[in-house]
This record gives C-alpha cells, sequence and structure tokens, in this order.
C-alpha cells in the first residue's frame, strides 16, 4: 500500500509538471503536499466514489458511462481543493489532469507490478 501511494505521489508530480509545461493553471509547492493529494485521492475514490456512482447510476446509464469522466474531474479537482499546497485554476484543468494522473499511474502501477 505504501508503494501504491509514492507511485501515485510520483504519477501527480508528472501530472503537475506536464500541466505546467501546456500553460494550464496546476501547481503542485513540493513533494509532501503531492503525497498529501494522493492520499486525499485515494480516500475520495474509495469512500466517495461508490456512493456517488450508486445515486448517479441512471445518469451514467443514459449517456453510456461518460458521466463517469465528469465524476472523477469533479472529486480530483475536490481532492486538490482540500490540499493547501496544490492548487488547480479551473475544472477543465482538474479534467485533464485528472486524464493524465489515471494514464500515469496505471502505466507506473504495470511498470513495478503493483
Amino acid at each position: 500500500m505504501l508503494i501504491r501511494l509514492i507511485l501515485n505521489t510520483l504519477a501527480f508530480l508528472f501530472t503537475s509538471y506536464i500541466l505546467q509545461e501546456f500553460g494550464l493553471g496546476f501547481h503542485v509547492e513540493n513533494f509532501w503536499w503531492a503525497l498529501l493529494a494522493a492520499l486525499v485521492i485515494g480516500l475520495l475514490n474509495s469512500v466517495i466514489k461508490p456512493l456517488l456512482l450508486l445515486f448517479t447510476l441512471p445518469l451514467n446509464i443514459l449517456t453510456l458511462g461518460l458521466f463517469v469522466l465528469f465524476l472523477n474531474a469533479l472529486l480530483f479537482y475536490v481532492a486538490v481543493s482540500i490540499v493547501p499546497g496544490v492548487f488547480v485554476d479551473s475544472f477543465w484543468t482538474a479534467l485533464a489532469g485528472m486524464l493524465l494522473f489515471s494514464v500515469f499511474s496505471t502505466m507506473f502501477s504495470r511498470l513495478f507490478g503493483k
């Protein structure tokens, strides 16, 4: 579990770096804030996301599952808003951040087998 948290932290830092290079408003002050953000994202995804998926099931079925992207971006935006050392400008930046974070997290998990 600790290795997974560190891999997610690295994915969060890479996401921050990529979005900053494209000039989008996403900034992480240091590694420790990224670690806390990865922890908050993990907690929200394990506790709140299943409830939100259950409550929005009709809308999710109606949109053929695309509403899950909105929910993931919303949870990502809430998570980075909670952590004081992480700044995101808009919901659309959070959507891009969530997509990149998911790609990096999956890539690191498969690369390191965790």
